[in-house]
């Protein structure tokens, strides 16, 4: 792209007869339009053009893919969440909790969960393979 645009300005230059190009030969002008053709040929007889263009496809794809892991809450930014979020306070074990009679307890105080019970956090899972 780089030799079109200079061959364009060279053109130009040319045709306008400023500077020291309207002095120049046509061969010299014309150059940068040979050097384009020959880099498409090489970077199109190599593959470069086709692997640019899959890399290009591939970083889209993740991006979408990871803005629709986002949107369904299974995101990084949940995962950074529950990691930065404080552990839960550690409770006393049963044996030593101490139990007030049933009459002074209040209603809204509520009996410790069993541990099997308890919420624990749920291991890192991986994401499905597309």
């Amino acid at each position: 792209m780089a030799f079109l645009l200079l061959g364009l300005a060279l053109l130009a230059l040319k045709f306008a007869e400023i500077g020291p190009v309207a002095l120049w030969s046509w061969w010299v002008v014309l150059a940068p339009f040979g050097l384009a053709v020959a880099w498409w040929a090489y970077a199109d007889g190599t593959g470069l053009t086709q692997r640019r263009a899959i890399a290009k496809m591939e970083k889209r794809r993740a991006e979408r893919r990871q803005r629709d892991m986002e949107a369904l809450g299974l995101g990084i930014q949940r995962d950074k969440r529950a990691r930065r979020a404080p552990a839960p306070a550690a409770r006393k074990p049963a044996a030593t909790q101490t139990t007030a009679p049933a009459a002074s307890r209040s209603m809204a105080a509520t009996p410790p969960v069993p541990s099997a019970f308890r919420d624990t956090a749920t291991p890192d899972r991986k994401d499905p393979e597309l």
